[in-house]
């Protein structure tokens, strides 16, 4: 089977700063620019059978090979789920987490960084909130985009830029970590049940790392993490009972939360 690169192209017309940011992605992947020559990206991805990077004007956009809709940065939920914590609010996550201020916890799918925003803020800035993301790609987009993100919302923007992102595949990370090197571990294995109300996030899935929950995995959690693990799942899971989390059960929510105590 050919195998699939990944190339870099601007918009339909690029200007200087479009060829400049090109250039700059070039760099950061290590891929290769293909000039636009006023071709759809589809065309561009199936001529060369290639994943395309897309250097606009205002961001950066990522199309797998074989996806019609493009992946992009964007605070998505994680907006108006900050409103609802500043204002006191419950949040599941952050009840199932516990955060403190001042805690460091490590985020083992980042996605679109909408869960470590929240971390981030709880934790404030003497905390520290890593995110990892397995697919170069997707955490090259994700990480340019809490960087240069234009929103006048704050503490939204302090919250994008306190992220830490590494690329890198979870269990490799996580064995290059020291036993209780984080007060929290985080696991959101996001695509072991389709829900399909969930459309906004279509775009990652085709675009992010298919990965699903490991004995290995679970066993590198339990030791990185201080404190606590937590993890997400589709209400079905058999993760929770499988793996000795305790399930916080939400009634109205197809995704529950489980922790596994450490003290």
């Amino acid at each position: 089977m050919r195998e699939v690169t990944t190339i870099v192209t601007t918009a339909g017309r690029p200007d200087d700063l479009s060829m400049a940011l090109a250039a700059f992605a070039c760099k950061q992947l290590d891929a290769l620019f293909e000039p636009r020559k006023k071709r759809s990206v589809r065309k561009i991805s199936e001529s060369l059978h290639a994943n395309v990077i897309v250097a606009g004007k205002n961001r950066f956009e990522y199309y797998a090979f074989g996806a019609n809709e493009p992946f992009f940065f964007h605070p998505n939920s994680a907006a108006f789920r900050l409103k609802r914590v500043a204002r006191g609010e419950a949040e599941p996550f952050l009840e199932a987490t516990q955060l403190q201020k001042g805690d460091s916890i490590l985020d083992c799918t980042l996605g679109l960084a909408a869960d470590a925003m929240l971390a981030a803020f709880t934790v404030g800035g003497q905390g520290r909130v890593v995110g990892i993301e397995a697919n170069p790609n997707v955490a090259f987009i994700v990480t340019q985009g809490m960087q240069t993100y234009d929103t006048t919302e704050l503490p939204l923007t302090a919250c994008m830029r306190q992220i830490e992102v590494v690329q890198a595949e979870a269990v490799s990370y996580l064995k290059s970590l020291s036993d209780n090197a984080f007060d929290v571990v985080y696991m959101d294995p996001m695509f072991e049940e389709v829900i399909e109300e969930a459309t906004n996030f279509e775009a990652l899935r085709l675009a992010g790392a298919h990965v699903a929950l490991t004995d290995e995995w679970v066993q590198e959690a339990k030791r990185v993490a201080k404190e606590r693990v937590v993890l997400k799942a589709h209400f079905r899971s058999e993760w929770f009972d499988m793996y000795g989390f305790t399930r916080l059960t939400r009634v109205t929510s197809k995704f529950h939360y489980g922790v596994y105590e450490k003290v």
